[in-house]
């Protein structure tokens, strides 16, 4: 009896030379895994940098949950009506549609992991 067979799922090294980075006026993100990468069929990894005094803009995304990982920083996070201050270790799981930002309220800039449960995320409001 043969085994069945299976397409391969994408996914791999992702090199740090390989990064894409898209710069914005508050900060900067880096994309290392998704669908546009070509190195994943399910979800979304990156880096957010916000610059001391900044914040991103409000947005929302329509077709996925997020998980934001603060690795450096202080920042002040909005979900809907709700604030909460965050640092370093500290993470929160953004539901899928929540109008969310993130403000950096530390004097250094702030770096945030952040992970999307589709390859091809979508962004409303940035």
């Amino acid at each position: 009896m043969s085994e069945p067979t299976e397409q391969a799922a994408r996914g791999g090294l992702s090199a740090a030379k390989d990064v894409r980075i898209d710069s914005q006026s508050w900060g900067h993100l880096e994309w290392m895994v998704s669908g546009a990468l070509e190195n994943s069929d399910t979800l979304t990894m990156g880096k957010c940098f916000i610059q001391p005094g900044q914040n991103n803009p409000v947005h929302h995304h329509p077709n996925c949950d997020e998980v934001l990982h603060v690795i450096s920083g202080r920042i002040r996070h909005r979900v809907g009506d709700e604030y909460v201050e965050m640092a370093a270790g500290d993470t929160i799981s953004i539901p899928k549609g929540a109008i969310h930002n993130a403000a950096n309220i530390g004097d250094e800039p702030c770096e945030l992991l952040i992970c999307f449960d589709t390859a091809y995320r979508e962004v409303v409001g940035e």
